[in-house]
Formats: C-alpha cells, structure tokens, sequence
C-alpha cells in the first residue's frame, strides 16, 4: 500500500476520534455554564499556543508572507471561528450525536468542487463512496427534522456549518502556501481563528468570560477547556497532515469518521436517544467511508 495512502487513513481515523470527542466535550461545557463562544475561543487559543510551542521546537515556524496571513485568516474563518462557532452553538439544541452525523455532509460538496476546479479525476468507486455518505447523513437529518420537538431553526443553522467545511477543504489545498509544512500552518491559522473569536466576543450580548460564581463550576470549565485545547491541537495538526496525504475529498470524510465516533460516546456516556435511522445511516456513511478511501486508492496506484 502507497505510504501516503496509510498515513492518511491512520490519520482519519485519529482526526475521526479527536472529532467525535470535541462535539461531545462541547455539550457537556454547556451543561457546566460555558457559552459555547468562550468554550470554543479559550480551547482554540491554548491549542494554538500549544501548537506554537511544538512548531518552534521543530524550527517550523508559522511562515508569515502575504500569501500565509491571508491563508490564516481565511482558513481560519470557514474551517475553525465559523464552522466550530455554528456546531457548538447548535449542539445545546439538536444534540450532540445529530451535529456529529451532519459533518459528514461535506464530502458531497468537497467532491464536487474538487471535480469543477479539476483537482480530481471522475471516480465511480469514490462517487458512489460519496453518495452513500451524503445518504446516510440525510436518512439521520429527515429523522431529526420529522420529530415532534424539532427546532427547524437550530437544524438549519447546524447544516449550514458543513458548507462550511466544504469550502475549507478546497480552499486550503488550493492555497497551501508553497513549502510550508502542515506542523507551521496549523498554529498560524488557529492564531488567526483565536483573534476571529475573540474580536466577537467584544460586540454586544457576546461574551469570553468563564462562569465565576460557583467556584466548582469554574474549576470545571478550566478543566474542560484544558482537555479540548489538547483535542483541537491534535485535531488540526492530523487535519492538516491529511490534507497532504490524502487531498480534499478523503480529508472531507473527516466528519464521517468522526460520527462513528461522536454517536457512541454521545448515547452511552451522555444518555442521549440514539438518532432514528441509527442503524441504516451509520451503515451507509461507514459504507461511504470505505469506498472513497478504496478509490483514492486505486486512483494513486493509477497514476
């Protein structure tokens, strides 16, 4: 098997977990008092500071050109401050195993995008792969929608953040600043996602502050946000040592991954009801999963 090809699946199966685990924190930090702005600004910047502190141990500073610090901020926006903003938000009201199952929406959408702007051959293995993610997603998203105590708001607002995610993956392949290695970009885009946050946090009904008046609640949320800083750090540093192995589309399966993880942990340790439909749409992305990573596959032993 190609290396690239083993490094890619072993990291979207470590990206995988790190995910599903990040959503589950997240509902939990609510539950504790946490607003999900000051959860996901406090965890971005201690995993940007630990991802800094790993980059210039390696002598891999973050490069800081023009082309890098607009590659920051715009991949900062779309695949950190608004995707995670909009999934943490969410998950207080749709649940964490429904957000879950929803970010392996993107594949379709990364797929389709690589395919326009002529970053993929045509695959029937990894279109069919992707279709039968983009299924298995959408049997647990017309469940969610037709339950009696839906909130079609909250539902939409969650679906809007895979598009997000989409454009991320293509983005940052298209971009990728030339030479830098994945160990420098991923601390300068968490930099830029922190000053994203932290410039909302300073408008009006946002705020950054931990809850303080129950001293518990606060060793808590410290605590949390300790445990989610090293989750993001490992996160983003697999994220983007994926994107280079493995390219956008099987990056996008990131999010399908993750729900194998995410769902689990989410109804055993948090005692949410399994999402209806459970059975046919985990089978389907797990299905989707295995066929696009086979393509790609074949695809690199093609060339």
């Amino acid at each position: 098997m190609n290396k690239n090809i083993k490094v890619a699946i072993g990291c979207l199966i470590a990206g995988g977990a790190l995910l599903g685990l990040s959503t589950n924190l997240a509902k939990y930090a609510g539950t504790v008092g946490l607003t999900p702005l000051a959860f996901v600004f406090w965890s971005i910047s201690g995993a940007a500071f630990i991802l800094l502190v790993i980059s210039l141990l390696r002598r891999q500073p973050p490069p800081l050109t023009r082309r890098s610090l607009e590659y920051y901020a715009v991949a900062a926006l779309v695949s950190v401050a608004g995707s995670n903003l909009i999934f943490f938000s969410a998950i207080p009201q749709v649940g964490a195993s429904f957000v879950a199952l929803i970010i392996s929406l993107p594949p379709l959408l990364t797929y389709l995008g690589a395919l326009l702007l002529k970053m993929e051959r045509f695959s029937p293995m990894r279109a069919a792969g992707v279709a039968a993610a983009l299924s298995g997603a959408g049997v647990l998203a017309a469940n969610k929608l037709g339950a009696p105590n839906a909130s079609v708001f909250w539902i939409i607002v969650a679906l809007c953040g895979p598009v997000l995610l989409a454009i991320g993956n293509l983005y940052r392949t298209l971009r990728w600043p030339t030479g830098a290695s994945p160990s420098a970009l991923a601390p300068g885009m968490l930099i830029a996602a922190a000053i994203q946050l932290g410039m909302l946090g300073l408008l009006p009904h946002f705020s950054l502050t931990l809850p303080r008046e129950d001293p518990l609640a606060l060793i808590v949320s410290m605590g949390l946000i300790v445990l989610q800083s090293f989750v993001f750090a490992g996160q983003f540093q697999v994220l983007f040592l994926l994107q280079k192995a493995g390219g956008p589309v099987l990056l996008s399966l990131l999010g399908s991954t993750a729900a194998l993880f995410a769902v689990p942990i989410a109804i055993f340790f948090q005692a949410e009801a399994p999402p209806e439909g459970l059975l046919w749409g985990a089978g389907l992305i797990a299905l989707g999963v295995t066929l696009v990573t086979l393509g790609g596959l074949k695809n690199k032993q093609a060339l």
